[in-house]
């Protein structure tokens, strides 16, 4: 059973965690889509005609990014009743259900699986049934994209412990063990710096490379490495199920 306080907080997820207004400002889906393919580039699939799923979609964002990009065979998952609401409205095919449950009723039915801000939300005990799933609903060949936490930044603190439902912060790290235990391949983590889309955001990412490079300069005087070189909020991964 999930622990009461989540319940509540789940019940009204929404309104303590509001996501850009992508369903009625075509601004900020614009620029919304185009900072979730710039994060993914190089890693969606060849194929236009991929089975592509989008595990707790939110308002359907990143569905209405793959949508936009030409792939067709589009579904998403939610557990929060009004954001399913929202992502029907915005991209269509969204179903209501917990996530490892929808995942355990369809093995082999996807080419391509995103899981957005969920792995996080998952206790030790719980994240291998959630990682095992998602590797059993991929077809051979398929990639899965996750989105988290990174428990290797500076800042990370920010993000881990402002959502209580979060159970968990990995590293890039711990998080290519925990998929390659699942039987994942091929991993590889990227950072999310600011999206560059007008100067105010140009001029961030210069600063932001300046001090990353400080950052890093401070981790190989201290340990003589870089770690991961992944030091973003939160990262983003790609990992293949093997074919």
């Amino acid at each position: 059973m999930k622990p009461l306080y989540r319940d509540r907080l789940y019940a009204v997820y929404s309104d303590l965690h509001p996501r850009p207004d992508v369903e009625s400002d075509p601004a900020i889906a614009d620029l919304v889509v185009r900072e979730w393919l710039d994060r993914m580039a190089g890693w969606l699939p060849i194929d236009k005609d991929a089975e592509c799923l989008d595990v707790a979609c939110g308002n359907g964002s990143l569905m209405l990014a793959l949508k936009r990009s030409g792939y067709s065979r589009i579904r998403g998952v939610e557990l929060g009743e009004r954001q399913v609401e929202t992502a029907r409205r915005v991209a269509g095919n969204v179903v209501q259900a917990d996530a490892v449950d929808y995942l355990e009723g369809r093995p082999l039915s996807f080419d391509f699986i995103t899981a957005m801000d969920i792995i996080e939300h998952f206790d030790k005990k719980d994240v291998f049934a959630f990682v095992d799933a998602l590797y059993r609903a991929l077809r051979p060949g398929g990639r899965l994209i996750v989105h988290t936490p990174n428990a290797e930044s500076p800042w990370f603190g920010v993000v881990r412990y402002g959502d209580l439902t979060h159970e968990l912060a990995f590293s890039p790290q711990s998080l290519s063990h925990v998929l390659s235990v699942a039987g994942f391949e091929s991993f590889e983590a990227r950072e999310c710096p600011p999206f560059v889309h007008d100067l105010r955001s140009c001029l961030r990412r210069i600063f932001w490379r300046v001090l990353r490079n400080f950052l890093l300069f401070w981790s190989v005087v201290e340990t003589d490495s870089t770690g991961s070189g992944v030091l973003t909020r939160v990262f983003i991964a790609k990992a293949d199920k093997p074919g």
